[in-house]
């Protein structure tokens, strides 16, 4: 039974601003799996339009309570860390993982890839909740499409 105190965090945690992005990949679900899950891959696409080329770095422990941080440097140099911790593994079909940039820590969302085959191609779920304000969910909309919009082009 949970406590009056748990209760209303988990309520304030259920009303927090979440968004979830659809997306057709001209790829198999295999193909854009391993484009998320490993690092060598992962540095080939991530980041946002103005990564500076050959920043990205990728460490990940794939497993349920493994580890992940990805980092990389904006055209302007500025230094991006975001890492978590894996909650769900489901190879070629799943991923879900607390998501938190090094510079806001206590900011924690979370976010689930749900890949499903579609033909010869991939609909690709992305859902990211549990976010500190609407800016933050904004800007990570914007981030977030930037990102899809790279894997399409490394996995075509």
């Amino acid at each position: 039974m949970a406590t009056p105190s748990t209760a209303a965090g988990n309520a304030r945690l259920a009303d927090r601003p979440s968004l979830t992005l659809k997306r057709r990949i001209n790829a198999i679900p295999e193909k854009v799996y391993a484009a998320w899950t490993d690092p060598e891959k992962i540095a080939q696409w991530f980041g946002p339009a103005q990564v500076k080329a050959g920043s990205v770095r990728a460490e990940i422990d794939l497993r349920v309570g493994g580890r992940y941080r990805i980092s990389f440097e904006g055209g302007d140099g500025e230094y991006f860390q975001v890492d978590g911790v894996y909650r769900e593994v489901t190879p070629n079909a799943r991923i879900a993982f607390s998501w938190a940039w090094h510079t806001t820590p206590e900011r924690e969302s979370q976010v689930t890839v749900s890949l499903q085959p579609d033909g010869g191609g991939t609909l690709f779920t992305l859902q990211h909740e549990q976010f500190f304000d609407e800016a933050a969910r904004d800007s990570h909309a914007r981030g977030w499409s930037e990102l899809f919009d790279r894997l399409e082009k490394h996995l075509a």
